[in-house]
């Protein structure tokens, strides 16, 4: 692996700190290397807060090496004024000698701003270094911008013979789980790094879930609730403080003390996601039921799945939604992770 190669990966390494803290903007780690030698390091800690680049730099304690030095940036230095100023700015007054750029930036505010502004400085840059890499680190960012949608992550859990509840079939009304317990902390990892987490109606009368992150650190997605005709109560789990709460139906728009009613002439994936993207949400983690997560695989407007296999089987249930295509395996406490990747 040659040096480039070796310090954005640090830089990718950086940049996975602030996920579940950074959105809408993105991942970015930053490194600083003068003579071989990493003098500062810096990543993008907390939406509304410094950027990775200038985290770098302070970090730096001989100032008066950095005209010396090369920074490593995950991706395009930002070229406009948003929460902070432009971090393409702050690398030309420190007159980098050399910029490395993961991957461009293709919001429209940057995109080819920020690398424009470092070679009209005479600044040598390069760019593309672990291209591949530094996208993926910023799948929701990239998504939301090239196709003006939130990226679609499905999750569900499953039994052996493929159902995946026996709600109606529980005389006691009680919710049957499927996975072992210590899947919980990892779905509600995977919660904390997506901006929304929707469910329909359905589930949230079988199981009154939260929907938070409880089982982790780290922030509370906004709770997506599927009700056309508004006919949740209040009483619900998912209408407490602890999270914001968007309700999507076709009869009424309003906000009642954190839970926000958005009215629709019809509710379907491609309306859904369009409503979502208008509020600036770039990520959904999509939980149930059967019928919400398949509605969104008929019309191929997902990203990543993950089905988890539990160790037992229901006599009677709900049908597992169906999902064809390639996956990678995984145990984990005995369960299977099937993990899909929509190309």
């Amino acid at each position: 692996m040659n040096s480039d190669n070796h310090f954005m990966n640090r830089c990718i390494e950086l940049a996975r700190k602030g996920k579940g803290h950074v959105a809408p903007n993105p991942l970015v780690g930053a490194v600083i290397v003068h003579n071989g030698k990493v003098i500062g390091e810096g990543h993008h800690e907390k939406y509304g807060q410094a950027h990775a680049e200038v985290n770098a730099v302070n970090s730096v304690k001989d100032q008066s090496l950095l005209s010396e030095a090369t920074i490593y940036v995950s991706l395009e230095p930002c070229a406009h004024f948003g929460k902070t100023p432009p971090c393409a700015d702050l690398l030309t007054h420190h007159n980098f000698s050399r910029v490395v750029v993961g991957c461009t930036d293709t919001f429209d505010q940057v995109s080819g701003k920020g690398i424009e502004k470092l070679q009209n400085a005479g600044i040598d840059i390069t760019i593309g270094v672990l291209e591949k890499e530094c996208r993926a680190l910023n799948k929701h960012f990239f998504t939301f911008h090239e196709k003006k949608r939130p990226f679609v992550f499905l999750k569900w859990a499953e039994t052996t013979n493929g159902l995946i509840d026996n709600q109606n079939f529980n005389s006691d009304g009680e919710v049957t789980w499927i996975s072992v317990p210590e899947v919980k902390s990892r779905v509600h990892k995977w919660r904390s790094e997506h901006m929304a987490i929707l469910v329909g109606r359905k589930t949230v009368e079988a199981d009154n879930p939260s929907l938070t992150v409880r089982e982790v650190s780290g922030t509370n997605p906004i709770r997506v609730i599927i009700d056309s005709q508004a006919q949740l109560t209040s009483d619900y789990a998912v209408f407490n403080n602890e999270a914001n709460t968007i309700v999507l139906n076709t009869k009424k728009s309003e906000n009642l003390d954190g839970v926000e009613y958005i009215q629709l002439d019809a509710i379907n994936p491609e309306t859904l996601l369009n409503t979502l993207y208008e509020k600036g949400i770039q990520s959904v983690f999509i939980e149930g039921g059967a019928a919400t997560l398949q509605s969104f695989i008929d019309v191929n407007l997902w990203d990543e799945a993950c089905t988890i296999v539990g160790q037992g089987a229901f006599e009677e249930g709900t049908k597992a939604p169906q999902l064809a295509g390639t996956h990678t395996k995984e145990l984990f406490f005995g369960d299977t992770f099937k993990h899909y990747k929509n190309l």
